[in-house]
């Protein structure tokens, strides 16, 4: 029997329940209306949330019995992913209402097996610095973080067990950290970015938020390519052997995270890992300039007309930044996507002898404000070179904010770093909110 609320199960174990009959879909889907209705006035995590909508999704399921690795499940999407059925907004008042006539390739693919959009979560404007609406489930006086701020929250709160959302730089891993849940940013390229509204094409990439690593993999598999990313974690035959880098060369890592991060590590290290400390190689130590060049130039390409055309509806933040991108010339432009090659070779050699490497996911636990969505420079690196990611939470902060941990490793090796952050993560418990 099922003795806690549907909506507080973690998605693998959803959909184990749902197959094996002890719970509708449609059950499911008013645990978490009435969790969203009970705590969403404060937390604005939804864009878009058509409650008849959502029902009939989950009537759909249960009277046609899917099969698939999402049977029955409602999954949250960032309102920068196109949707056929609800509006797809980009966080911005220009596209208010739009309805787009294609699909992304990863709602289709959540579709295909079994799966369904429970609603459109709130994203800042265009993905980028500007704040939406949301508010951290912890402590509302403080951020979500961004710019996947509403897929954050809404797996946080209970409200759904899985969603979607975008990094150009922190905004999966950071929100995931902010709002301590698990945040899985895969290899670049391993789920197509086609119908999502693309800042820069040479970093964004899909990922996805849930409440344990198991339920990252079930949902990132399913949305990417054939094979790239296994929908069931293979278990480590030894304890990983893990680099740890404690800060990074552009940012400081505050007191709390510092101590908490190190105390997991210690406690990794008592079960058997082995630890070694690290630091970014010296011609590296300006990674974070690269990233910004190569962001910001292909933003003003990809946004310019629109800027042209609506700069007065662009928030001040976003305007800034495509006019600076604007000024980047062409040729420092190329020579950071040199140097960005020549940094995916150099690194991965770098962690070539480790499972992964832990590193801090943001520099501090949430920010008091709302003004801001916080630092993401702890995941600029592994935005800039494509590395798969993943943030577990691990403890909470003074102030009772939590805390992650924050595991990468090369490129396309994501099976690996499933392995790594399951093996962790049972050793590192945390209690969620639901």
């Amino acid at each position: 029997m099922i003795h806690i609320s549907p909506h507080a199960l973690p998605l693998t174990v959803a959909v184990a329940a749902l197959a094996e009959r002890r719970f509708t879909a449609r059950a499911l889907a008013e645990a978490q209306l009435a969790c969203i209705d009970a705590t969403d006035s404060q937390i604005d995590a939804w864009a878009t949330l058509d409650r008849a909508r959502a029902r009939a999704e989950a009537d759909r399921c249960d009277a046609s019995s899917p099969s698939g690795l999402l049977a029955g499940i409602g999954i949250g999407v960032k309102d920068i992913i196109a949707t056929r059925k609800l509006p797809t907004e980009m966080g911005s008042p220009i596209f208010a209402g739009q309805v787009s006539e294609a699909e992304a390739v990863c709602v289709t693919r959540l579709i295909a097996v079994g799966g369904y959009v429970f609603g459109k979560t709130v994203t800042t404007e265009f993905a980028f610095m500007h704040p939406g609406k949301t508010r951290n489930p912890w402590n509302v006086a403080h951020t979500p973080g961004g710019s996947s701020s509403g897929s954050a929250a809404a797996v946080a709160a209970g409200h759904v067990c899985g969603a979607i959302g975008t990094q150009t730089n922190g905004s999966v891993i950071r929100p995931a950290a902010y709002c301590g849940v698990v945040g899985f940013k895969p290899t670049y390229g391993a789920i197509p970015f086609d119908g999502v509204n693309i800042f820069s094409e040479t970093l964004d990439t899909l990922g996805t938020f849930t409440r344990t690593v198991a339920d990252a993999a079930r949902l990132a598999a399913v949305l990417a390519d054939n094979g790239r990313i296994p929908a069931e974690i293979a278990a480590l035959d030894r304890a990983p052997r893990l680099a740890y880098l404690p800060t990074f060369p552009w940012t400081t890592i505050d007191r709390d995270a510092a101590a908490t991060l190190s105390e997991a590590i210690a406690r990794l290290h008592s079960q058997g890992a082995e630890v070694n400390a690290v630091a970014v190689p010296s011609e590296w130590h300006s990674a974070n300039l690269i990233h910004r060049t190569i962001t910001l130039y292909e933003a003003a390409r990809n946004l310019g007309a629109l800027q042209n055309r609506e700069r007065q509806r662009l928030s001040s933040a976003l305007n800034a930044a495509l006019d600076e991108g604007r000024r980047i010339d062409e040729r420092v432009y190329r020579e950071a996507i040199k140097a960005r090659t020549q940094a995916i070779d150099a690194l991965a050699h770098w962690l070539a002898p480790f499972d992964a490497v832990i590193t801090p996911p943001a520099p501090a636990a949430a920010p008091r404000g709302l003004a801001s969505t916080g630092d993401p420079s702890c995941c600029t690196l592994f935005s800039l070179i494509g590395f798969p990611a993943i943030t577990l939470p691990i403890g909470r902060n003074a102030g009772g904010l939590p805390l992650g941990m924050q595991l990468a490793t090369t490129s396309s090796d994501d099976g690996r770093l499933l392995s790594v952050g399951a093996w962790c993560e049972e050793r590192l418990p945390f209690v969620g909110l639901v």
